[in-house]
């Protein structure tokens, strides 16, 4: 692997019209060349990808944006790109629309929501910006997108400072209707260095007001609190957030920085609290999940996306001049204060045939065309086995998952999944599963894998790099066991 190229403060920050157009023609050059682009997730065009934005259903049609830096795989002078879906499966490109091109946004167009309004779409996110010395402020801004996608910005910050008591940590708003009017949360950081949530209230979108910090929990929640994002029902309140620097004592997680969430029974906004809320829970078991986005769809659906990738890993695409993705469309259902995640319906559209069905009478090794496939599995009973992807003939390399639904048990092991990284933040994540038969639902797409446990109440997502021609996948188990097999359709041509 070739060395990686250092970028300066400079390079990172230059102005994108100073970058001539045969860089980027060289970077798109190399991408063409890269061994693990994927068939059906949404992937930078050049660069990096990270956080998803402004998810929404507007003008008939889904709509995200995720922050872009299409310069190089480093987290440079940010934007949003953005992207249109008629299905929640093909996306197409429309390219860049909010630049950092402002007084309030000259040095990144960072994370925020967007909400329908009549002919109109809403965009509310933070703008950062970089004094003489290199202080961060932060501001919360809005933007109008018509139906021709043309962007029009606010003139003045909706929120031009955090309030008093709070650092210029104060990032990432979610912007939703709330009886007659409008909230906001905002992740923040207050003066003692703690993650917070704060919550406003608008009539007009335009003139916010501060209502305090939002009630959750009594535990601390670390240094700063990222992404959040509130979900009302009249059966819960569903909070989605990233808190940075949580003890794993208050609840255990195995990444640099979890996405974690808690349910209520309710919102109160007279308290701005959250009604006896749960436990802290981690949102994805896996590796590499992060900044998750979701709203209310018009269809009464919560829908979610997720960036899939961390900040302060290195990973092997940055070789390729291209970083991260976002993950396949979810939908989350609470029952019993226990929530679900699940690939939404359309999903089933990029399957190619009926399937393979198979069972345990068959060769436990299964050769596939490419790595673009959907792999269900159930088992009759209590079973312990492993599940090994990207797996070569001599079943020696891959991805392993190895499982004990007697014991409640999985582990899954990235250290023998082709080219190694991250290894400082452990290349295995233990979790607990319910005692009971065990299905599995899995998606496997060229670099990336999530994976579905028991019809969505765990849900583990990772990168991995197998090398060239492990695409198999190899099962034993020690009970009986029922699959099925389907190649999926790229949605990136």
């Amino acid at each position: 692997m070739s060395e990686k190229k250092v970028w300066s403060r400079e390079e990172r920050y230059q102005p994108y019209q100073e970058w001539g157009p045969e860089h980027l023609a060289s970077l798109k050059q190399k991408i063409d060349t890269s061994t693990w682009r994927l068939g059906y997730h949404i992937q930078p065009a050049t660069g990096l990808l990270n956080d998803p934005n402004g998810f929404s259903f507007f003008n008939n049609q889904w709509h995200v944006f995720y922050q872009s830096y299409p310069m190089g795989p480093v987290h440079g002078i940010k934007s949003w790109y953005h992207m249109t879906s008629d299905n929640l499966i093909d996306w197409k490109e429309e390219g860049t629309k909010v630049f950092p091109d402002s007084l309030y946004d000259s040095h990144g167009v960072y994370s925020g929501t967007a909400l329908p309004m009549s002919d109109q779409l809403f965009l509310a996110y933070t703008g950062n910006v970089r004094d003489s010395d290199w202080t961060r402020h932060s501001y919360q801004l809005g933007a109008w997108m018509d139906q021709s996608g043309s962007i029009k910005k606010v003139e003045q910050p909706l929120i031009a400072a955090p309030p008093a008591g709070y650092t210029s940590e104060f990032r990432d708003p979610q912007v939703f209707r709330y009886k007659s009017g409008y909230l906001m949360t905002i992740g923040a950081q207050d003066e003692a260095e703690k993650g917070k949530i704060l919550t406003y209230q608008s009539s007009d979108l335009l003139s916010w007001h501060c209502i305090g910090e939002l009630g959750f929990t009594e535990q601390d929640m670390g240094f700063m609190i990222e992404c959040p994002n509130l979900l009302l029902t009249d059966e819960f309140a569903l909070l989605i957030f990233c808190p940075q620097g949580l003890d794993p004592d208050v609840c255990p997680y195995q990444n640099i920085y979890p996405n974690m969430y808690v349910i209520g029974d309710s919102y109160q906004s007279e308290s701005n609290r959250l009604t006896n809320p749960s436990s802290l829970k981690n949102l994805d078991e896996g590796f590499d999940v992060y900044a998750t986005q979701a709203f209310k769809a018009p269809d009464e659906r919560l829908l979610s996306i997720s960036w899939i990738g961390l900040p302060e890993i290195d990973y092997p695409t940055d070789q390729e001049e291209w970083a991260h993705c976002l993950s396949i469309v979810k939908e989350l259902i609470v029952e019993d204060k226990k929530l679900y995640q699940r690939p939404v319906e359309e999903m089933k559209q990029l399957r190619k045939d009926e399937g393979i069905h198979f069972d345990n009478s068959k060769d436990s090794y299964h050769e596939t065309a490419t790595n673009h496939y959907e792999l269900a599995l159930s088992f009759d009973s209590l079973a312990t086995g492993t599940l090994t992807l990207y797996a070569d003939k001599e079943q020696n390399q891959g991805l392993t998952i190895h499982f004990d639904s007697e014991r409640g048990k999985m582990a899954i092991d990235r250290s023998h999944a082709g080219v190694p990284f991250g290894e400082d933040y452990g290349v295995v994540r233990s979790f607990s599963i319910e005692q009971k038969p065990l299905n599995l639902q899995i998606f496997v797409d060229s670099s990336v894998v999530e994976l579905f446990i028991n019809d969505g109440e765990k849900v583990a997502t990772m990168r991995a790099f197998p090398e060239t021609g492990h695409t198999g996948f190899h099962l034993t188990c020690d009970g009986d066991y029922q699959g099925q097999f389907w190649q999926l359709r790229k949605t990136n041509q």
